[in-house]
């Protein structure tokens, strides 16, 4: 009939209403993804597509950790949705970040290592960030930058660099982390060696380095529980 709305904007209605009165809770994995593709995506059903990234990609943080070209190759997603959902991770990684700046000390590396999972852990080149910590271990604003990001192999990094960039910032100390494209957290000779310099030369400046990460998309090693540090 003309004039007559599309059935799939009354569906996407009651998606609102019910995440406006409970959050997620009570969503299935699709059911989320579909209400964040609507925000994309405001004029076409998106009901069949969701279903079909999740049945590919098993869960809503296995379609956030996907490449783009992976999300593009599935039946219904257009040049719109990877980059949607792409902005939709960012975003969220920059929450956390911001969320923990200043706040509560993070001595502890657990909490580190999730954040590090999610923003850096699936990304296909290796990437090697610094997070800058005051005296009481709680991270500084702006306190996470990416000093290098290198090939699928490695990435460069210098020691000196590493600590130039920490009293620029006044950082009392610094936690380390890159991941490993491969999915194997195991820590190469080169990122032993890598640590011990850091840690000779941020020892010249009284500077504390609390940690050293290594992270894939689902797993995480760290230097100081090891014993490393």
């Amino acid at each position: 009939m003309i004039g007559r709305d599309p059935h799939y904007l009354k569906h996407r209605q009651r998606l609102r209403k019910r995440f406006q009165k409970a959050g997620f809770i009570g969503f299935a994995d699709y059911e989320v993804v579909e209400l964040l593709m609507t925000l994309a995506i405001p004029r076409s059903d998106v009901k069949e597509p969701a279903k079909a990234l999740t049945a590919k990609f098993g869960s809503l943080r296995g379609i956030l950790d996907a490449r783009a070209e992976e999300i593009s190759s599935v039946d219904g997603i257009g040049p719109v949705t990877p980059v949607a959902l792409q902005i939709i991770k960012a975003a969220a990684t920059l929450y956390l970040q911001q969320s923990a700046e200043g706040r509560d000390s993070l001595a502890n590396p657990d909490r580190l290592a999730e954040f590090w999972r999610m923003r850096i852990g699936s990304l296909q080149d290796e990437v090697f960030e610094v997070a800058y910590l005051d005296t009481g271990y709680r991270l500084l604003r702006d306190g996470v930058e990416n000093l290098e990001q290198g090939t699928i192999d490695r990435a460069a990094v210098y020691p000196r660099r590493v600590v130039e960039a920490a009293l620029k910032r006044g950082a009392a100390a610094i936690v380390l982390a890159h991941n490993h494209p491969n999915g194997r957290v195991v820590p190469s000779e080169h990122d032993k060696t890598l640590t011990r310099a850091v840690v000779l030369a941020a020892e010249t400046v009284q500077l504390r380095v609390l940690d050293h990460l290594v992270v894939s998309a689902n797993e995480t090693f760290s230097f100081r529980k090891a014993g490393l540090l």
